[in-house]
């Protein structure tokens, strides 16, 4: 049969020509723009150029987004990080080496999956334990299927993956670190069970108080005779001022001085402040 076809009136009619379609639809023709853009030294010309093929190509980052749009994040988020892969594709891609598509898919699916590995963990863990923990998860699956293999315990991994027990530990600890546990959650089936606050130790007040008695008691110690003698009436007999003037037959303004440098001396030595200790004493 010839690439014609008869039709019901026996005519012959040419089969319509095949069309060619790109891998896809979003994925337009910018050859000549960037063949252009490798040429053109940094400025208005060669920025105006990179929005340009920016724009053209922005659909195709929203598509690659959109495959990850089930994964916990805003798919406007993903758009954006997409965005940013593409803008860095546009600013790296050397044309010489291959279609631009070839280059941009894998640039802009990287920057989506290191968005999820930099953002969805619920606690804030560090680049380098995220990829020991990928590294276990791996090498506890391969030694779980071997023939005869139970659960692989933390001296076998460390042995396969050549690291330490340590590290080993590190990594498993880090696999429960995408997700928290809220401070209301029950542990237990039954109303009389506690909440996992419940399990949290509260704050003692009485551990400030240890702590400022022993800082200041350096600076006590150097104070004169006198002027420890008006701190413990003030603060420890809670005597007026008036009733300390009285019982060391010195005016209630001068009792007030007193205390005020003291203090301002105790403090000062308490916290290093040595400029601070050097404070003239009163009369």
């Amino acid at each position: 049969m010839s690439a014609q076809t008869v039709t019901s009136s026996g005519h012959h009619a040419s089969s319509a020509p095949r069309r060619v379609r790109h891998p896809h639809d979003d994925a337009p023709d910018t050859a000549a723009q960037f063949a252009h853009l490798a040429g053109l030294e940094e400025g208005p010309e060669r920025e105006l150029l990179k929005e340009e093929l920016a724009e053209a190509w922005l659909p195709m980052a929203h598509r690659i987004a959109g495959r990850f749009g089930r994964r916990g994040e805003e798919l406007d988020d993903l758009r954006q990080v997409a965005a940013l892969g593409l803008v860095k594709a546009i600013d790296h891609y050397e044309p010489g080496r291959g279609a631009f598509e070839s280059y941009a898919v894998p640039t802009i699916t990287g920057e989506i999956k290191r968005h999820f590995r930099d953002r969805s963990w619920a606690l804030r863990v560090p680049r380098r334990v995220q990829e020991l923990r990928n590294r276990i998860r791996v090498a506890h699956r391969e030694l779980s299927q071997q023939p005869g293999a139970g659960e692989p315990r933390p001296e076998e991994i460390a042995e396969y993956l050549g690291i330490t027990e340590d590290e080993v530990k590190e990594g498993m600890q880090a696999l429960h670190s995408h997700s928290t546990l809220s401070l209301d959650a029950r542990l237990g089936a039954s109303d009389d069970d506690f909440s996992l606050a419940d399990m949290l130790g509260s704050s003692e007040p009485g551990y400030d108080t240890v702590v400022d008695r022993e800082a200041a008691k350096e600076g006590l110690r150097m104070l004169p005779e006198r002027e420890r003698k008006i701190l413990y009436l003030r603060f420890f007999e809670d005597k007026t001022q008036q009733a300390i003037a009285d019982q060391l037959d010195i005016s209630q303004m001068h009792v007030s001085r007193l205390i005020t440098r003291s203090c301002a001396k105790v403090r000062a030595r308490a916290l290093g402040d040595t400029d601070a200790q050097d404070l003239p004493r009163a009369a």
